[in-house]
């Protein structure tokens, strides 16, 4: 690009052009790859990508886990794409998905053989996966000297930083209520103990979690209320990326009182949503969306009811136009095999995608092509 154009209106062009052309456009000059690995740029360029949904699943006939991508827009669900794994996904035993924030998906699990149904903690690993740049890392997580804690994991990218973060939280229920809380963060490339701004109240979460903003949301509930038999107290935990802030969102009486097991916090483009369904029946499913960010604001949308040929749907995720994605599970006792639909709400019809896998193995998360973690393939 000629040096007669003014470097902020070349910033303006590069921004416009694809992940995959930007990876050759760092190797023109010095300055532009400082600018395409700057997180200002990442994130600027983010925002101009549209939405992809990544679907996980094992395949009933090839009895593998297969990563597909789709393209969220009007050739929905024709335009895909199988992934091809990085070997470091390829080694981890036990895997879960933990979440998926802004171009990066995080997994939890275990390096090396273990015994029996025991893993090998001294190699608990999280990967961090890029499918657009085709990248990833494997990060491992600190060696805990206990021997009963609870231990949870949140992910996500903070659009301020672009810096991928991990956090560990361990609570304790034994004796006396306490947590202790572990941050990873990308950038520094270690985990350092978080001393303050911990959780003062007993608090149980629970996956999944979703990442809106700068802020990492898990359903929770407090244990104690549980223990002495009284009634559920239901809320959101949060965290806060930027400055490591826990925090807490209330919910509204008829959510808060709900058996926990009965709640699933998912997302609709920037907006917390809650879904309120029996996981053990799954027979219909109530979605609630926060309105204007405003603490207690959840109003009920609508009501999902399984097609006739199904009594069992499991809500995996959200379309960017409000669809849900689902799983519906195939109503026969020979058969462990789902399928998965999008629902319209109005004028209530399933829409079949026409893939097909075994029960309890779908997952869906959203993402945009980003260029997260370049600098750390320099």
């Amino acid at each position: 690009m000629s040096d007669e154009i003014p470097f902020h209106i070349q910033e303006q062009i590069i921004k416009s052009f694809p992940v995959m052309s930007l990876l050759q456009f760092r190797t023109v000059s010095k300055a532009w790859k400082s600018l395409i690995d700057s997180s200002d740029f990442i994130a600027a360029h983010s925002v101009t990508q549209p939405q992809h949904l990544l679907l996980r699943y094992e395949d009933p006939v090839e009895t593998v886990e297969k990563y597909v991508s789709f393209l969220d827009d009007d050739t929905f669900p024709h335009q895909r794409f199988v992934h091809t794994l990085p070997e470091s996904f390829k080694l981890l035993k036990q895997s879960t998905i933990v979440g998926s924030s802004l171009g990066v998906l995080c997994l939890h699990g275990y390096y090396g053989e273990g015994k029996g149904l025991l893993p090998n903690f001294e190699k608990e690993m999280v990967v961090l996966w890029n499918p657009s740049i085709r990248k990833s890392i494997t990060v491992p997580m600190p060696n805990t000297l206990y021997l009963d804690p609870r231990n949870d994991i949140g992910f996500g990218v903070s659009p301020v930083t672009s810096d991928p973060t991990i956090v560990e939280i361990t609570q304790f229920h034994k004796t006396s209520y306490h947590c202790e809380a572990k941050v990873y963060t990308v950038s520094s490339g270690k985990w350092r103990n978080l001393s303050s701004n911990l959780p003062s109240k007993p608090f149980r979460i629970f996956s999944p979690q979703v990442v809106v903003d700068r802020f990492i949301y898990w359903c929770a509930f407090d244990p104690m209320t549980r223990d002495d038999m009284l009634t559920y107290h239901n809320l959101i935990m949060s965290f806060d990326m930027t400055n490591d802030n826990f925090g807490v969102i209330d919910l509204p009486d008829s959510l808060r009182c709900l058996s926990p097991t009965q709640l699933c916090i998912s997302k609709l483009r920037e907006s917390l949503v809650m879904l309120d369904y029996d996981r053990f029946l799954k027979h219909s499913c109530d979605v609630w969306m926060m309105e204007n960010g405003v603490e207690k604001s959840f109003k009920k949308k609508f009501t999902i009811e399984p097609p006739y040929w199904s009594r069992k749907i499991t809500p995996l995720g959200f379309r960017k136009s409000g669809q849900p994605i689902m799983e519906v599970e195939n109503d026969h006792e020979f058969f462990q095999q789902s399928e998965l639909v999008a629902y319209e709400p109005y004028p209530k019809r399933f829409d079949y995608l026409e893939i097909y896998g075994i029960t309890e193995t779908f997952s869906v998360h959203s993402y945009m092509e980003t260029l997260v973690l370049i600098a750390q393939f320099a």
